[in-house]
C-alpha cells in the first residue's frame, strides 16, 4: 500500500488530494500506468508525464526510480520561481 498524493490542477482533475493505492507497480511510471487504467479523470491527468514532477517520500524523484520500500508518493506539476 502507498499514499499518493496530487497537487494543483492534477488534484482537480482527478477529484482527490491523496488516496492510498494498493499496488504491484515496480516504478513510478508503473504505478503512473496503473492509475490510467482507472478511468477517464486519471488518463487525463497523467497524459503527459514529461510536464509532471515526482516526489518520493518527500524527496525528488524519477519516473523509473523504483517503489520497493516508498510509503508515499507525490505528483505536482513542475514548481516556477520568482
Amino acid at each position: 500500500m502507498v499514499e499518493v498524493l496530487y497537487f494543483a490542477w492534477l488534484r482537480e482533475r482527478i477529484g482527490k488530494a491523496r488516496e492510498s493505492v494498493e499496488t504491484s507497480a515496480a516504478t513510478v511510471a508503473d504505478l503512473v500506468a496503473e492509475l490510467r487504467a482507472r478511468d477517464d479523470r486519471y488518463a487525463a491527468a497523467f497524459q503527459d508525464t514529461a510536464s509532471l514532477r515526482v516526489a518520493l517520500d518527500q524527496d525528488l524523484s524519477d519516473f523509473d526510480a523504483p517503489l520497493a520500500g516508498v510509503r508515499e508518493v507525490a505528483f505536482f506539476p513542475p514548481m516556477t520561481g520568482g
